[in-house]
């Protein structure tokens, strides 16, 4: 398996869920946020960082017990910005790109994420390596090369990482995943019945 790390973000307050949090919310019979933490470890021999709200917080507890390495991000209130910012500076030294991973797309598997770091090792003339919907549409994850650390560590509020993949212009590929999992996620109570609905669960 690739070495790349996996940062996984989850610090966010899920403010759409209305008191709930969305990744506490049981899939397979675990907290999203576990589910995600394992099947991120288990699709890379390297380093699993999971960004999240300082302590305490019940997603502390969830991933007890887990190999992975919480990052806590006391400014996690200012946005995904934050939470990027924060992960990239806790990367392991020498690493040579990083996948960032939204904690609330629960229809990702390891394979989809496996498929992704294999396309660094077959596009290594890329600087961005992005999952997409089988019919093209631009999702997560996204795999950013070592160059682009330091616009990551420079982000601010809830942009994300779209003006670092904007920059990256034609270095930027797209990696077809089945489905429309890159996109499926889920942020309010109606997104979450209707998931479920659709699942028989």
């Amino acid at each position: 398996m690739s070495d790349i790390p996996i940062l996984l973000l989850a610090a966010g307050a899920s403010n759409r869920m209305r008191g709930r949090d969305k990744l506490m919310e049981e899939v397979d019979g675990q907290p999203l946020v576990a589910r995600m933490a394992r099947m991120a470890r288990a699709a890379t021999d390297g380093a699993v960082l999971v960004t999240l709200p300082p302590q305490p917080h019940p997603r502390h507890g969830a991933l007890k017990g887990l190999d992975i390495v919480p990052v806590e991000v006391p400014e996690a209130a200012e946005g995904m910005g934050a939470s990027i910012r924060t992960g990239i500076g806790a990367l392991p030294e020498g690493a040579r790109a990083v996948m960032v991973l939204l904690a609330d797309l629960p229809d990702l598997r390891a394979a989809d994420l496996r498929t992704v770091l294999q396309a660094v090792k077959d596009r290594p003339d890329m600087q961005v390596w992005r999952g997409a919907t089988e019919d093209g549409r631009a999702g997560h994850p996204i795999v950013f090369a070592a160059a682009l650390f330091p616009d990551l560590a420079a982000l601010a509020g809830d942009e994300g990482g779209r003006s670092v993949v904007a920059a990256a212009g034609d270095r930027m590929c797209l990696v077809p995943l089945p489905g429309q999992q890159a996109l499926a996620d889920l942020d309010t109570p109606e997104a979450w019945a209707a998931w479920r609905a659709a699942r028989g669960k």
